[in-house]
C-alpha cells in the first residue's frame, strides 16, 4: 500500500518542502533589506522606503555586483523556481528529499507550489529511466533541472537549493525564545534507526527550531498527513507573519548568517533584489499548493534498478501542471477537475 510504504520512508534530516520557499523569499527580502536599511537608509518601515527611495544603491550588498544591477529590471509577469531540499551531511553526498516547481507572481504575490514526488519514475537524459531524485545524484542540480523541464514541459527560470539547517537557523533566528505552539495530544514517535524521537506532552510549548521541524514532520496520528499539513500551515504562517514584523529589520544580519550558508541559487544579487523589493510591496498571503503526480494520474510499480516507484501518466500530469501554473500547453485537452489543491491562507 502506497501509504504505509511513504511512511516507511525515512531521513534523518527531511525538508518539508513548503518552508523552502519561506526560505527563498526570506534570502530575498533579507537581500533587499541589507542593501536598503544598511546601505545608507534610516527609515524603519521597510514598504516606506521601497516607495520613497525606488531601487537601492548596492553598495556592499552581501553577493559581488554585476552590471545587471546598474539598471532596474521590469517586473516578469511569472516566474518559475525549482526548489529543491538538500541533505548533504549523511554519508558524504547530496541527497534531495524535496523537489518542489513554484510559480511566482511578483507584482501580486500570488504563489503557487507544485512538490514533486521523489518517487516519481522519469526519463532521466543520459540515464535510463529512474526515481526523479536519482537524476540530482547522476548531475547535481543542472541534471534535475533538465530533467524536470523535459519531462514536465516547464521552463524554469531559477533554482535554489536549501539544507536542513537552513529551516532550523530561521526559525531560531525569528524566534529565540521559541514559537508558542499549544499541542492538544500527545505527540510521539521514535526511530532509532533514522535518530528521530518526538515527545510533545499536551500543553502550550515554546518549540526551538529543531522542535518545530519535529512537529511539522509529525503524521503518527489519527490526522495522519491531514495533521502534518494542518501543522505546517500553522508553522508557515507564524514564520511569514515574524519575517515581515517590524521587528524583524533589527535581525537582518543574524537572518543573513543563517540563510546565506544554507541557500544555493542562481538568482543574481540585482534580481534577488528586485524579488525583495516585490515580496515586501506585495506581500505573500495566499499559497495554492499540489502534488505531482495527482491522484488518478500513476500507478505503483517496481523495477529491479529503482525498487518502488510512482509511474506516472506524464501527459495527464502535464495537463494538470500546466493549468494549475496557468501555462499554455500545446495541446487543447486540459484537466481541471483532477487537480489536488490545498489553499494555505496564511493571512493571520
Amino acid at each position: 500500500m502506497r501509504t504505509d510504504r511513504r511512511k516507511r520512508s525515512r531521513r534523518k534530516k527531511r525538508i518539508l518542502g513548503t518552508f523552502l520557499f519561506i526560505l527563498m523569499t526570506a534570502g530575498a527580502v533579507i537581500v533587499y533589506s541589507q542593501t536598503n536599511l544598511f546601505g545608507g537608509e534610516d527609515s524603519t518601515d521597510p514598504a516606506q522606503n521601497i516607495k520613497e527611495s525606488g531601487p537601492p544603491a548596492v553598495e556592499g550588498s552581501p553577493a559581488e555586483v554585476d552590471d545587471e544591477q546598474q539598471t532596474e529590471e521590469t517586473p516578469e509577469e511569472s516566474l518559475n523556481f525549482l526548489l529543491v531540499g538538500v541533505d548533504d551531511k549523511e554519508s558524504g553526498a547530496a541527497r534531495t528529499d524535496t523537489i518542489m516547481l513554484a510559480n511566482l507572481k511578483p507584482t501580486s504575490g500570488e504563489v503557487k507550489l507544485a512538490s514533486i514526488m521523489r518517487d516519481t519514475y522519469v526519463e532521466i537524459p543520459g540515464h535510463q529511466n529512474n526515481k526523479i531524485n536519482a537524476s540530482f545524484s547522476f548531475g547535481g542540480i543542472d541534471l534535475l533541472k533538465e530533467t524536470v523541464e523535459d519531462n514536465f514541459n516547464i521552463p524554469i527560470d531559477y533554482y535554489a537549493t536549501v539544507n536542513f539547517d537552513g529551516f532550523v537557523e530561521v526559525v531560531d533566528t525569528l524566534a529565540p525564545k521559541g514559537l508558542e505552539i499549544e499541542i492538544e495530544d500527545r505527540m510521539y514517535y521514535s526511530d532509532h534507526s533514522g535518530d528521530v524521537y518526538i515527545d510533545f506532552q499536551p500543553g502550550n510549548h515554546n518549540l526551538d527550531g529543531e522542535e518545530t521541524l519535529n512537529y511539522v514532520r509529525y503524521r503518527s496520528d489519527h490526522e495522519n498527513d491531514f495533521g502534518r499539513v494542518r501543522r505546517q500551515q500553522e508553522i508557515l504562517r507564524t514564520l511569514k507573519d515574524k519575517l515581515f514584523s517590524a521587528s524583524s529589520v533589527v535581525k537582518v544580519p543574524q537572518l543573513i548568517g543563517a540563510i546565506r550558508p544554507n541557500l544555493d541559487t542562481d538568482v543574481s544579487t540585482s534580481k534577488m533584489i528586485g524579488l525583495g523589493k516585490d515580496i515586501m510591496l506585495h506581500p505573500v498571503d495566499h499559497i495554492d499548493t499540489m502534488r505531482i503526480p495527482t491522484e488518478d494520474a500513476y500507478t505503483d510499480q517496481r523495477y529491479s534498478h529503482a525498487g518502488a516507484v510512482l509511474e506516472p501518466d506524464l501527459e495527464k500530469n502535464r495537463q494538470i501542471l500546466h493549468e494549475f501554473f496557468e501555462l499554455e500547453m500545446e495541446h487543447d485537452s486540459i484537466v481541471s477537475s483532477s487537480i489536488q489543491q490545498n489553499n494555505l491562507n496564511t493571512s493571520p
